[in-house]
C-alpha cells in the first residue's frame, strides 16, 4: 500500500453535516453552523512573534491538567542535497543526546521521573519535537527546550551510536519493509528533479558517513528561533505563559536563514515506469500522478476523488478488485500534499501468484471513469462524510490539535487555514472532481511502480 512516509498529514480534510460532532470532537474544539451556512471550526488560538522571530501559538484549555508542548523547525529532507541525505532526520536523533545544561542521560532521566512523554519526527518539509506533560512541569520543559535550541552537543561518540540506530531504523522501515520499499521507489520515480526525490531517512550510503561537522552546520543554520514555531496547548494561563516565553526564549539571537530551494517538480509529459524485485509473496503496484501542494485550490476536489476511488471497503477499487474479481487483497488511494508539490496515488496488492495486468486495467478504467462522468450526489456526499470523520478523529486530543496547528502554520503560512478547510470541502461539486481528474490524472502524467517477487510472476 502507498505510505505517506510521514507521521501525519494536515488533519483537516472533510466536510458534511454537523451530525454528532459535539459528542466526539474532544476538548477545546467548537463547530458552528447556522441553517444554510457553511460549517466552520473555532479554536481560541493566540498567535504572536517575539522580536527574535520565534512564532508562538497558544491554545489555552483547562479540560485536563496536561500540556502539549511542540517545537517545530522549518527544515526537512528537502533542505538537503545528494551526499548528505537524511541529515535532518539524523539531527532529530541527536537532539535527544543532550545539550549544555541537560546531558543525554539527564534528559532521559528527567523526562521519565516527571511523567513526560516525548518524541519527534522528520518529514520532507519540517522537523517536529513534542512533549506531553503534567501542567505543573512547564517550567522544566521550557528550560530543556531552550537548552536544546541554543547549545546542542554534537560529538563523534554520540553520533557513532545514533548512526547505528538510524541504520537499523532504515532497515526496519524501508529495506526489510515492502510498503516502505514501494513508497520510496514511487517518490524517486515521480520526483526526479525535486529534493522530494530522496527519502526522509536518507540513503544508506549517506547514513554511513554522517559527520559532526555536517550536522553542526544543519543545527546552526536551521535550529534558530526565527526558523521555529512553538505551539503550547492545554492547561496554562495565557498571560502568565507569554511573560515566561519572553523571558526564556527572548534572549536567543535572531540569525539569518538561507532561502529554501523551491522543491516543485517540472511537469511530467510522459509515463514513467519502475520495477523492483524482492523476496515478497505477491506483487504490489502503485499508479501515481503529480498532484498539488498542500492548500492548493484543487486539493479539496482531489481529496474527494481519492476517497471515492480507494478509501474504505466500499470504494470503487475495493469493490471491483477485492470483492468482485477477488484478485487483490487490498486497494487504496490517497492525495498527499507537501509544501511545494503533491502526489495522487493508487496502490494495489495482488493475491499471491496472480499477475497484475487485470488489476492494472481496472485501475486505468476507474480513473478514466472519474474523468468521463461526474460522481453521483450520493457518492460525493459519502466522500465528504468519510473526510469529516477523518478530520474529527484527527483533532480529538490536545496533542493532535497542537500538531495540526504547527503543521498548518509551517506548510501554509498560517494556522488559520486549519479553520477554513471545511467550507472549501462543502463547495466541491461533482463537476470539480471531474475537472481535477481530467487535469491531473492522465496517461502522460502517471507513473507505474511495481514491486514483484524475485523471479517474476507466472
Amino acid at each position: 500500500m502507498l505510505s505517506k512516509g510521514t507521521p501525519m498529514r494536515l488533519m483537516v480534510r472533510c466536510t458534511t453535516l454537523v451530525v454528532s460532532l459535539f459528542f466526539c470532537a474532544g476538548p477545546g474544539l467548537a463547530f458552528a453552523a447556522e441553517p444554510g451556512d457553511a460549517l466552520s471550526i473555532k479554536l481560541p488560538v493566540e498567535k504572536y512573534q517575539l522580536k527574535n522571530g520565534l512564532t508562538v501559538l497558544l491554545l489555552e484549555d483547562h479540560t485536563v491538567p496536561m500540556i502539549s508542548y511542540h517545537t517545530w523547525y522549518k527544515v526537512g529532507s528537502r533542505d538537503e542535497k545528494e551526499g548528505i541525505t537524511g541529515s535532518a532526520h539524523m539531527l532529530e536523533h541527536m537532539m535527544f543526546q543532550g545539550a549544555k545544561k541537560y546531558g543525554g542521560k539527564d534528559f532521559h532521566r528527567l523526562m521519565q521521573e516527571n511523567g513526560i512523554e516525548w518524541n519527534a519526527f522528520t518529514t520532507y518539509d519540517y522537523t517536529g519535537f513534542y512533549m506531553n506533560l503534567p501542567s505543573d512541569k512547564i517550567d522544566l520543559v521550557m528550560d530543556v527546550e531552550v537548552d536544546r535550541m541554543s547549545s546542542l552537543a554534537i560529538d563523534e561518540k554520540n553520533l557513532t551510536s545514533e548512526r547505528e540506530v538510524v541504520k537499523e531504523e532504515r532497515r526496519w522501515r524501508v529495506d526489510n519493509n515492502p510498503t516502505g520499499l514501494l513508497f520510496e521507489l514511487t517518490m524517486s520515480t515521480v520526483f526526479r528533479k525535486s529534493p522530494y526525490h530522496w527519502p526522509v531517512i536518507g540513503w544508506m550510503k549517506d547514513i554511513a558517513k554522517y559527520d559532526p561537522k555536517t550536522l553542526r552546520h544543519f543545527y546552526e543554520t536551521y535550529y534558530v528561533p526565527n526558523n521555529a514555531v512553538l505551539v503550547i496547548a492545554g492547561d496554562f494561563d495565557t498571560g502568565k505563559i507569554k511573560k515566561q516565553i519572553e523571558s526564556v526564549y527572548g534572549v536567543l539571537p535572531f540569525r539569518e536563514v538561507p532561502p529554501r530551494v523551491n522543491a516543485a517538480e517540472p511537469p511530467q509529459t510522459v509515463q514513467y515506469n519502475a520495477k523492483l524485485r524482492k523476496d515478497v509473496q505477491s506483487t504490489s503496484f502503485n499508479v501515481a500522478y503529480q498532484g498539488v501542494p498542500e492548500g492548493h485550490e484543487d486539493m479539496y476536489a482531489l481529496d474527494l476523488a481519492a476517497t471515492a476511488l480507494g478509501v474504505g471497503s466500499s470504494s470503487r477499487l475495493n469493490r471491483r478488485l477485492v470483492y468482485q474479481k477477488e484478485i487483490a487483497t487490498g486497494a487504496s488511494a490517497m492525495n498527499f500534499g507537501m509544501q511545494n508539490a503533491g502526489l495522487f496515488g493508487v496502490s494495489v496488492t495482488m493475491k499471491p501468484g496472480l499477475p497484475m495486468n487485470d488489476a492494472l486495467d481496472i485501475v486505468y478504467n476507474e480513473v478514466y471513469k472519474l474523468r468521463q462522468k461526474p460522481l453521483s450526489e450520493e457518492e460525493l456526499k459519502k466522500a465528504r462524510t468519510i473526510k469529516m470523520k477523518s478530520f474529527v478523529d484527527g483533532l480529538r486530543t490536545i496533542d493532535a490539535k497542537a500538531q495540526a496547528l504547527a503543521a498548518t502554520e509551517i506548510i501554509t503560512g498560517s494556522y488559520e487555514n486549519l479553520l477554513r478547510d471545511l467550507p472549501k470541502y462543502e463547495k466541491v461539486t461533482a463537476a470539480d472532481v471531474q475537472r481535477v481528474a481530467n487535469k491531473y490524472l492522465n496517461q502522460t502524467q502517471r507513473s507505474i511502480v511495481v514491486l514483484e517477487p524475485r523471479g517474476g510472476q507466472p
